[in-house]
C-alpha cells in the first residue's frame, strides 16, 4: 500500500519556528552545541565538499571518525585493553539475539532479572536459542521497584546474568548496580549509558541503543571483556559475532557511518562538559527538581519506589485521568513535547537524559504548577 502524505496536516501540528524541549524516550533530543556543529559540516566535512553521510567507510577520512569515537568513549568509561568496542548498525534489541549467540554453548542457559518489558523480550528472544532462568520476576509489584542482587540470587545454572539497568517505561532504575562475581554481568545500558559513573571492570558486556545518550537511531554499541569472545563455538550470523565485529574495527560491512559520527560529537561534548562525573550531578539536580515537585503536589504522583526512581525517566500520573488530554495538549503548546507515557502503560514520563538541558525540566516543572494552579 502506498502511504498516504500529511504534509498540510503535519504543518499545522508542528508551528514552531525554534527548538522546543522534546522529552521523549527516543529517539532523544541531542545538544544543541552538536547539533550545530552537525549543521555547520553536513556539506563540506573536513574540506572534503562532501558530508560525511557521502564519504566511503573505507576512505581514511571516516576511519578517523570511527577511530576517534571509540577513544573518545574509552576515555569516557576509563576503557581498559581488556575491553574492546564494536558498533553495529541496529538497535539494542539485536543484542537480546548476540549474546546467547556469542556467549552460551548449545544447550547452556543464562540468569534474567524481569524487571519490565526489554527483560521480558531479551528472554522471548533467548529461548529461541537457549535456556533462561529467571531469577527475579517484578511483574508483581508491576515494575515499580529493582531488586538487590548478589551471587546468592543466581541460579547455578546460568553462565552469565542479564539485567536492564533502567527501565524506560516503567520509570524504574537500580540504584546500585550488582556486583557479581560467579559468572560474567551483562547489562542493557541503553537509556542510561554514559549518565552515571560505572565501574566497567564489574560487567561482561555492556550494550547499548544510541538513541538516548549517545546519538541517532540505527545504531548500538556492545563493550565486550575480551575473555568473552569467541567462547561459545558456535556457527553465528556475521553481523551478530562479536569476534567478527571486533576483529574488523566495526567495519566489516558500510557501518551506520552519519550516526558513529554524530556520537563522536556527542562524545566530544560531554568530555567538554566535564565527562561523567559532571553530567551526573546535573543529572541528580534534574531529577530531584521534578520528583520533589511531584511528591510535593496534590495532583501529580509517581508509581515508583523512592529507591528505584530513574534519573533518566520520569514516570507520573495525574490524580484526575480526566485531565490527561487537558495536560499533554497544553503542554505541547508550551513547546514540552513527548510527555505522554507509554503505550502499555499510560500516564506520563518525561526523558530527562544528558542533552535535556536544566533549563529545559525547570520550564516543565513551572508548566506543572502552573496546570496545578488552574485546576
Amino acid at each position: 500500500m502506498i502511504p498516504k502524505l500529511r504534509s498540510a496536516t503535519l504543518s499545522l501540528m508542528y508551528p514552531f519556528q525554534e527548538r522546543i524541549y522534546n522529552f521523549g524516550a527516543g529517539p532523544a533530543m541531542l545538544p544543541n552545541e552538536v547539533m550545530e556543529i552537525a549543521a555547520a559540516e553536513f556539506l563540506n566535512y573536513k574540506g572534503s565538499g562532501m558530508s560525511v553521510m557521502e564519504v566511503s567507510h573505507r576512505e581514511p577520512l571516516f576511519e578517523d571518525v570511527i577511530k576517534k569515537a571509540e577513544v573518545l568513549l574509552r576515555e569516557l568509561l576509563d576503557l581498559g585493553d581488556d575491553y574492546s568496542v564494536a558498533f553495529f548498525s541496529g538497535g539494542a534489541t539485536l543484542h537480546f539475539s548476540a549474546l546467547p549467540l556469542n556467549l552460551l554453548k548449545e544447550g547452556e542457559s543464562f540468569d534474567i532479572a524481569h524487571t519490565g518489558i526489554w527483560t521480558k523480550k531479551a528472554w522471548e528472544e533467548g529461548l529461541k536459542f537457549n535456556g533462561v532462568n529467571v531469577i527475579h520476576d517484578a511483574t508483581e509489584n508491576h515494575f515499580t521497584d529493582t531488586p538487590v542482587l548478589t551471587d546468592a540470587n543466581l541460579s547455578g545454572k546460568g553462565k552469565y546474568l542479564h539485567i536492564t539497568s533502567n527501565n524506560t517505561i516503567y520509570g524504574s532504575q537500580y540504584p546500585e548496580l550488582p556486583k557479581i562475581k560467579r559468572v560474567p554481568l551483562v547489562a542493557d545500558m541503553t537509556s542510561e549509558l554514559l549518565s552515571r559513573k560505572i565501574n566497567v571492570r564489574d560487567f561482561g558486556v555492556i550494550f547499548a541503543g544510541a538513541q538516548k545518550n549517545i546519538g541517532p537511531s540505527g545504531l548500538s554499541l556492545a563493550i565486550i571483556r575480551n575473555d568473552l569472545l569467541g567462547i561459545s563455538g558456535r556457527k553465528i550470523p556475521v553481523l551478530l559475532d562479536y569476534s567478527v565485529m571486533v576483529k574488523n574495527q566495526s567495519l566489516y560491512n558500510t557501518p551506520s557511518t552519519y550516526s558513529i559520527y554524530i556520537a563522536k560529537l556527542v562524545f566530544e561534548w560531554l568530555l567538554k562538559l566535564g565527562g561523567i562525573e559532571a553530567v551526573e550531578k546535573i543529572n541528580e539536580q534534574k531529577a530531584k527538581l521534578i520528583y520533589d515537585f511531584i511528591d510535593s503536589s496534590s495532583l501529580y504522583a509517581c508509581p515508583v519506589q523512592k529507591r528505584s526512581r530513574s534519573k533518566m525517566n520520569v514516570v507520573f500520573l495525574l490524580k484526575d485521568k480526566n485531565l490527561d488530554s487537558k495536560f499533554l495538549d497544553e503542554a505541547e503548546k508550551n513547546g514540552l513535547h513527548g510527555l505522554g507515557g507509554h503505550r502499555l502503560v499510560g500516564g506520563f514520563r518525561a526523558s530527562i537524559y544528558n542533552s535535556m538541558p536544566l533549563t529545559g525540566v525547570q520550564k516543565l516543572v513551572s508548566f506543572m504548577k502552573e496546570f496545578e494552579s488552574k485546576i
